[in-house]
């Protein structure tokens, strides 16, 4: 019997990958008889990612808050997946370090494609927001939210890494400090970390000291975040775009992806946070503290911070009214 060319071409390019690693093809083709099909629950470990869910309290709607922030976690890992690969120029490296990357150089089409998906995955995070806006019974959330104390979103390291990998660190800076730290000299990323915008987020309201969701998250995360600015300081998604060659930085679809990327990230996101503060923590009276008691009426509005990621893309006006529209928009009319 006679094999298809296709097939035979096939066999002698494992024949060659299984060499170049020392490894004996036929035993791995044995492998393939003996081995079972692949089921999707299985590939998509369905029976795992359901048990993962685990409330606290009796109220049914708690079942909504928990998986809307799962869901949150699986596309900052797709973010950061997608933003890995355009800071190392291209190449798929593994968490294990190992590369298997298959562009040499990185390209303006390839870095603007790419900036495009984890724009889709923050549209599909803010546009579908409404499930915990609008899907939960606010005195069911009142009260289950005291069973969550002091773990608070406030906590996602992902996040902090997706911000981290977008821009410059001084980015990330409280407003405050911005013109201390660009007044000095190659400031260390320890000294910027101290100043770090979020930690203003999550101070107490009447004493100003930090909260122990804060001093939780820094315990555990503070140095892995150092240790990942550094990795990143040269290799940031501002960094790669000024890297291109100067056509390659005119180029009209990456300037609008990374802005986007820049409202999608520090506008949007924030402020879908702010209106649902507003719906369920915001009184007449008095305004009801965050989980973890953050400072959410002074940490997610944009116009306090004006944590811009690439203000060379903006104008001036456009700075300044930063986040002002969409306020406008979503919190102003409801």
């Amino acid at each position: 019997m006679e094999f298809d060319p296709e097939i035979t071409e096939r066999i002698r390019k494992l024949e060659a990958k299984y060499g170049t690693m020392g490894q004996d093809m036929k035993s791995y083709l044995d492998g393939l008889l003996y081995s079972d099909p692949t089921n999707y629950w299985d590939y998509i470990n369905v029976d795992t990612l359901l048990s993962l869910q685990s409330p606290l309290t009796d109220f049914p709607d708690e079942m909504v808050f928990i998986i809307y922030h799962q869901v949150t976690e699986l596309y900052f890992k797709l973010s950061l997946h997608e933003l890995k690969q355009i800071t190392n120029n291209g190449r798929n490296v593994l968490t294990s370090g190992e590369d298997k990357g298959w562009n040499e150089d990185l390209n303006v089409n390839y870095f603007t494609e790419h900036v495009k998906r984890i724009n889709s995955y923050f549209e599909a995070l803010t546009k579908s927001f409404d499930i915990m806006v609008d899907g939960m019974e606010k005195d069911q959330f009142l009260r289950f939210r005291m069973a969550l104390l002091p773990g608070s979103g406030f906590q996602s390291a992902q996040y902090r890494m997706i911000e981290i990998c977008c821009t410059d660190f001084i980015r990330l800076v409280t407003k405050d400090a911005r013109e201390k730290f660009d007044q000095q000299e190659n400031p260390s990323l320890k000294e910027l970390f101290e100043y770090a915008y979020w930690k203003q987020g999550a101070t107490e309201l009447a004493s100003g000291k930090k909260t122990l969701t804060l001093k939780l998250f820094e315990k555990k995360y503070t140095s892995h975040l150092i240790a990942f600015a550094k990795k990143y300081k040269d290799i940031n998604l501002w960094k790669k775009y000024l890297s291109l060659s100067e056509e390659d930085r005119k180029n009209e679809g990456l300037i609008s992806a990374l802005r986007e990327l820049d409202a999608n990230v520090n506008v949007n996101w924030p402020l879908m946070h702010y209106k649902s503060a507003v719906r369920y923590l915001q009184q007449k009276e008095k305004d009801i503290a965050a989980t973890g008691g953050t400072n959410w009426q002074k940490y997610l509005p944009p116009r306090f911070q004006k944590r811009v990621f690439y203000p060379e893309l903006w104008t001036a006006k456009e700075i300044e009214e930063w986040g002002k529209k969409w306020v406008e928009k979503h919190v102003n009319n409801t």
